[in-house]
């Protein structure tokens, strides 16, 4: 029998989609492909969504926006599009959902500065009728549920999320997640929990936290500072695809939200490595792993609290350099060996 506590809160829905949890993986650039998004899904993640689409790049059938929008294996595709044009938005919106997305997210929180000199982003904080624009262009031109990812606002001086936030709800969106720092934050000091119940407060439709989720605690916790419907991990997902699943289960009060033992969390690194080398073919596969693994070995040290640091970047020296799948396939099953030995003596 499964050991419960006290602490829930309602099922999420999308429009008409009923998740079966309220954590979802962030949108990461780079980060959240078809692979990780899959074992996320398998952990127990309630929602995954695709990496940062560009949306002109994805309407002339750019082959890297176009492997970003992938879903194959995912239950409930979603896929976050970028951009400062309504019309082209709107248009990418609707090949992605010709592609299958059952969901489609607008990027207004990115902090990159490669994205917001190009007026997008975070950058439509700044420009409020643009943003509206954005929002209403989009919402019309698909049927799926649209949401929004954002932040607090530009900087400290124009907190302006609650306000987009109130058009996003006015446009028909169906979901808005808040990242709990400013733009000019981007990723220093602490996300601002309690910040995000403003947002709460002013609209009806699903509101959904996010910043500084790295351990199951922080979900109910986030949850509680935030009044939020649910939480959106990023960064805390970083070579931890179970991680999400596992703030689930402590949002639910159910005991087992320990990371897997070693032995599983290299079972789930070698899986998604060929996962990327099916995705993206060999040479592209090794480079695109490589942040991946490194944060993989951190992750499997990290959760020890034996191993020291320097042993994890020993591996990290040998193992990011190489080119041939099958010495890294083998350097990874080392590591974790090297890692378990260490632990245990």
């Amino acid at each position: 029998m499964q050991e419960t506590f006290a602490f829930s809160i309602p099922a999420l829905r999308i429009g008409s989609h009923a998740l079966p949890n309220a954590v979802i993986l962030a949108p990461m650039a780079g980060i959240t492909d078809a692979p990780v998004r899959r074992m996320a899904v398998r952990y127990g993640a309630g929602l995954v969504i695709s990496e940062m689409v560009a949306s002109e790049a994805l309407l002339v059938g750019h082959p890297e926006m176009v492997l970003r929008a992938e879903g194959e294996g995912v239950p409930l595709h979603a896929v976050q599009i970028a951009g400062n044009d309504p019309y082209l938005m709107g248009e990418a919106a609707r090949v992605a959902e010709a592609a299958g997305a059952c969901i489609i997210d607008i990027n207004m929180g990115c902090p990159a500065k490669r994205v917001t000199t190009g007026a997008a982003g975070a950058a439509l904080l700044r420009d409020l009728p643009l943003a509206r624009a954005i929002l209403e262009a989009v919402r019309g031109a698909v049927s799926v549920p649209v949401t929004v990812k954002t932040r607090l606002g530009w900087d400290d001086a124009a907190s302006t999320a609650v306000d987009l936030a109130r058009m996003a709800e006015e446009s028909g969106l169906a979901m808005v997640a808040i990242h709990g720092r400013t733009r000019c934050q981007f990723y220093t000091g602490r996300a601002d929990w309690t910040a995000i119940r403003a947002v709460k407060d002013a609209v009806s439709i699903p509101v959904i936290a996010n910043g500084d989720v790295v351990a199951p605690a922080d979900g109910p916790a986030i949850l509680e500072a935030s009044g939020a419907d649910g939480v959106m991990i990023g960064r805390g997902a970083q070579g931890r695809p179970w991680f999400p699943g596992r703030v689930a289960r402590a949002i639910a009060g159910l005991r087992g939200t320990a990371d897997p033992g070693l032995e599983e969390q290299r079972a789930v690194l070698l899986e998604l490595y060929e996962g990327w080398l099916g995705l993206y073919g060999r040479a592209l596969g090794v480079r695109q792993a490589r942040k991946h693994v490194g944060w993989a070995l951190d992750a499997a040290a990290a959760g020890t609290g034996e191993v020291r640091a320097s042993i994890v970047t020993g591996w990290r020296k040998r193992l990011l350099v190489l080119e041939d799948p099958a010495q890294v396939k083998a350097g990874i099953a080392a590591a974790f060996d090297d890692i378990m030995w260490r632990a245990a003596a």
